[in-house]
């Protein structure tokens, strides 16, 4: 893989094959969110999204975690989330801009992004995963919201992802009582959609990071709109969106090439035009 310098060793970014892979590196801390990670992260995905090298994006951790969230002991040392600001309304428009501009842009995107969890995915670290379209965890990797135990409410956008994937009553109890849920009940409720063996999770995610790269990704740009206005849209809307998008995409290179393939009893090759 090619790698890319993210101005930071807490992040680190490469690229093959039309796949980023983005890796949290802070693997002493359990890979827990520092400020060079955090501005590493937003510039990173900003490029990652206008990369048109770039079809499938894949979000990890170094190490034995995917990540831990909040930096807690360097929260605690800082007495108040307010770190280097005069005022809370700064600090609170300084979070609004950055949780858009990572958690956010996972979701939005118009490229499948994978959340690869080796390990414990806790507070916003379980939020960035929760943001991604696609979950892969180790069989031993725990997912928790944590943020009740240090007194806090939750950021990043996991009180709406996990309430969309798996329910009101179900996110308001892992969300208050800041239980660890294993993999395999992460399974069951929705939350992750594989697992697999740690020695096997790279190798599974890549699996299906490269069948995406090298889909039509024309069509999983519509696709991902669709799917994210429908959680929230009128049925009406999301059927005229859906119709728009379905006539935009019968109008690609894609697929035409992909109808003859079909017709042809062949595998189609996508080129994202």
């Amino acid at each position: 893989m090619d790698k890319i310098d993210t101005g930071t060793e807490h992040l680190i970014f490469e690229k093959e094959n039309g796949v980023a892979v983005l890796t949290m590196n802070r693997p002493e801390a359990r890979n827990a969110m520092s400020g060079e990670m955090n501005e590493a992260m937003r510039a990173t995905l900003e490029e990652v999204e206008l990369d048109p090298t770039i079809r499938c994006v894949v979000l990890t951790g170094a190490g034995k975690g995917f990540c831990a969230g909040g930096d807690v002991k360097g929260m605690a040392s800082s007495g108040d989330g307010t770190v280097g600001d005069n005022t809370i309304d700064a600090a609170i428009h300084r979070q609004r801009v950055h949780q858009r501009a990572t958690a956010g842009k996972l979701f939005k995107m118009p490229k499948p992004t994978i959340a690869a969890l080796p390990g414990a995915a806790a507070g916003a670290g379980l939020s960035y995963a929760l943001a991604c379209d696609l979950r892969v965890m180790a069989s031993n990797a725990i997912m928790t919201t944590a943020f009740a135990k240090v007194g806090f409410s939750g950021d990043y956008g996991g009180s709406y992802f996990m309430t969309q994937l798996i329910g009101s009553a179900k996110a308001r109890e892992l969300y208050f009582l800041s239980e660890r849920v294993s993999a395999d009940e992460a399974l069951n409720l929705g939350l992750t959609n594989w697992v697999c063996e740690p020695d096997d999770l790279m190798e599974k995610t890549m699996e299906i990071a490269n069948k995406l790269a090298n889909g039509p990704s024309v069509a999983y740009r519509y696709m991902k709109e669709n799917l994210n206005r429908a959680m929230n849209g009128e049925v009406d809307d999301c059927l005229d969106l859906e119709a728009t998008h379905h006539i935009h995409c019968g109008q690609t290179e894609d697929h035409r090439n992909a109808t003859k393939a079909f017709v042809e009893k062949k595998e189609p090759v996508f080129k994202g035009k």
